[in-house]
């Protein structure tokens, strides 16, 4: 650190019952009130020096042998007030990036300018300012970080400007042409805390970032402007500037966590809201420094930022703006990620589930997969034709390249959901309409099988056991059961909670599988057994069911007449549904579902007509 020294003389400046003085035999004639401190000092020296000083002493009248001069509003306080005195008396004064802001704005309402005399006290602070202050990394961040105390003045007087201009020049600049001081960026590791989260982690700076922990000191009205300034500059990557900002958060957003039950409790005194309007402020400075470049943050620091977002009451616009972003990256996300807690009194749900529907749906609101190959439009026959052929592959290519990654963002984000919707199912204020909504955001094709999806399903049934039969079947809907494997078919084949619709299905497509593959089709449980007695004739269905399940494929004599029971039960089960009489159209699409595809039906027809010629051989 730099430092400048001035005058010769060794301080003679004493205290006397409170009274601050300097030790001379020359009688005092000038009383200086600095707010509830007083100066005993001479007029000479320091009116000599001071304009502010020359025009007070003339205003007031001179009553006793000590003229009085009240100066209650004098920035820096007592002791930029000495430095300022000791200048005048010659007694030597060392100045540092510590007290250089202090020194100026007092120099400044004193008016210690070249008009008064040459070589005056503003003069030689700003050539050390300039020459010295500014050019030295650590010095220009310790100023810059003083002006603080003295905004107002600091900014009239350009040194916060010219302070910041310093700091992102050093860091646009190549960065073996900085002169750093590593001892500056020590830090507590009590501030390495990522927000919302309990546990601390240091983060490692790259060395194209190695600016940003010493920059994180600074308060964010400072460190917004410092950033603002770099980004103009347009020479640091997009990348840094947000491993920056998550470095910045991790120093001044602790475990906000705690402010997640004061607005449920809706009791909190006027510190705790001072401190959350803070957080809040940062938090929105953070967001708006947030690079436009996709993976310039990770989509795990978004959802922090989300989550903090949350708990802090930020703006519709700031939750907006990170829901967006999280959408254009979120097949990088992870469930626990997207488990944002739920502060609001208004809301009974754990986590909440509205925030997570505004984020898939900007997830498809972001660009579709491009044509595997491009239409040629009339006219382009001659321009293509003028093209290289190593020019069309190129842009095939790119173009499949491009297709092909967006459609495995697709894949990843639907087994996101699907794990994430087994995480909220078991929250029993978890409305069916939300749950639906969240499985229903992810297209058909996206889904490569539905097991996880039962899974969710069937946590929320258990969960939920108050569901009536038109609810169970609404959520049954989005089930499509020939994506289920052959395990969790037999789960759900005995599963009491679903359908007895859903349950025929499984039983279905089982016989189904059982018939392409020439197996066996294994007994109807007991449960559903039962499940179907209750609904109709039992000892009509049990029956049927029994003889088609037990009977291997190869002696199928009437496989028809099998399928036929199984599509009836369905279509029973249907009828009795009342509150979704007027949606046929719906019924009939399930119905379909359930319809042997051709292969089987090939597969069906080959055998009846082998079984037909086996039978007249035995006759």
């Amino acid at each position: 650190m730099k430092f400048m020294k001035l005058g010769s003389r060794p301080d003679t400046f004493i205290t006397t019952e409170a009274v601050r003085s300097v030790n001379s035999e020359v009688i005092s004639d000038l009383i200086v009130q600095v707010k509830d401190s007083r100066y005993l000092l001479h007029k000479f020296p320091l009116l000599s020096k001071c304009l502010r000083l020359q025009r007070l002493c003339s205003e007031s009248p001179e009553t006793s042998q000590h003229q009085i001069v009240q100066l209650p509003d004098f920035p820096g306080g007592i002791e930029a007030f000495e430095l300022c005195a000791k200048f005048c008396y010659g007694i030597t004064i060392t100045l540092s990036a510590y007290n250089i802001v202090a020194a100026r704005c007092a120099a400044e309402y004193l008016q210690m300018t070249e008009d008064v005399e040459k070589g005056n006290l503003i003069y030689k602070l700003e050539v050390f300012f300039n020459s010295c202050i500014l050019s030295s990394w650590k010095d220009s961040i310790v100023t810059l970080q003083s002006t603080k105390s003295f905004p107002l003045w600091s900014q009239d007087l350009g040194i916060t400007s010219r302070c910041i201009e310093s700091i992102a020049s050093k860091v646009l600049a190549h960065p073996s042409k900085v002169n750093l001081s590593r001892s500056y960026s020590k830090r507590d590791p009590r501030d390495d805390i990522s927000c919302n989260e309990s546990e601390s982690r240091r983060y490692k700076t790259s060395s194209k970032s190695w600016w940003a922990e010493e920059l994180a000191e600074l308060s964010i009205d400072l460190y917004w402007r410092t950033v603002i300034a770099i980004k103009s500059g347009g020479k640091v990557p997009a990348s840094v500037i947000g491993d920056a900002l998550r470095i910045y958060a991790s120093r001044w957003l602790p475990n906000i966590s705690k402010y997640a039950n004061l607005e449920k409790q809706l009791v909190h005194d006027q510190s705790e809201s001072n401190s959350i309007g803070k957080h809040r402020l940062l938090l929105e400075s953070i967001i708006s420094l947030l690079p436009a470049e996709k993976g310039a943050v990770s989509c795990s620091f978004l959802l922090k930022l989300l989550k903090a977002a949350n708990i802090l009451k930020a703006s519709c616009s700031s939750k907006m703006e990170l829901a967006r972003r999280v959408g254009i990256q979120l097949e990088d996300a992870s469930v626990n990620d997207l488990l944002i807690p739920c502060v609001s009194h208004t809301c009974d749900t754990i986590y909440d589930v509205d925030i997570v529907i505004t984020i898939l749906q900007q997830f498809k609101l972001q660009g579709q997969s491009p044509p595997t190959s491009p239409l040629r439009r009339k006219g382009d026959f001659e321009r293509r034709r003028s093209r290289s052929a190593e020019n069309i592959d190129l842009e095939f290519q790119e173009s499949r390249r491009s297709s092909s990654a967006s459609h495995s963002s697709k894949l990843k984000v639907a087994k996101l959901v699907d794990g994430y919707l087994q995480e909220i199912a078991s929250d029993s204020n978890l409305p069916l309409s939300k749950f639906i909504s969240i499985a229903e955001e992810i297209p058909e094709f996206a889904r490569l099988d539905h097991d996880d999806l039962y899974k969710a399903i069937d946590i929320y049934l258990k969960g939920h056991p108050e569901l009536n039969k038109s609810e169970r079947k609404r959520l049954c809907r989005i089930l499509d059961c020939k994506k289920l494997s052959m395990e969790v078919c037999i789960h759900a084949a005995q599963n009491e909670l679903l359908p007895l619709r859903v349950v025929v299905q499984v039983l279905f497509i089982e016989q189904a599988r059982a018939a392409m593959t020439g197996g066996h089709v294994t007994e109807l449980p007991s449960n559903i057994k039962a499940l179907l007695a209750n609904h109709d004739d039992t000892s009509k269905t049990s029956a049927s069911f029994n003889k088609a399940k037990m009977t291997p494929v190869n002696d199928l004599k009437s496989p028809k007449s099998n399928l036929s029971t199984l599509k009836m039960k369905l279509a029973e089960d249907d009828d009795l549904d009342e509150h979704y009489a007027d949606e046929i159209g719906k019924s009939s699409r399930i119905r379909a579902l359930c319809v042997l595809p051709n292969r089987p039906k090939r597969m069906f027809s080959k055998l009846w007509s082998h079984n037909r010629s086996v039978a007249s051989e035995k006759n």
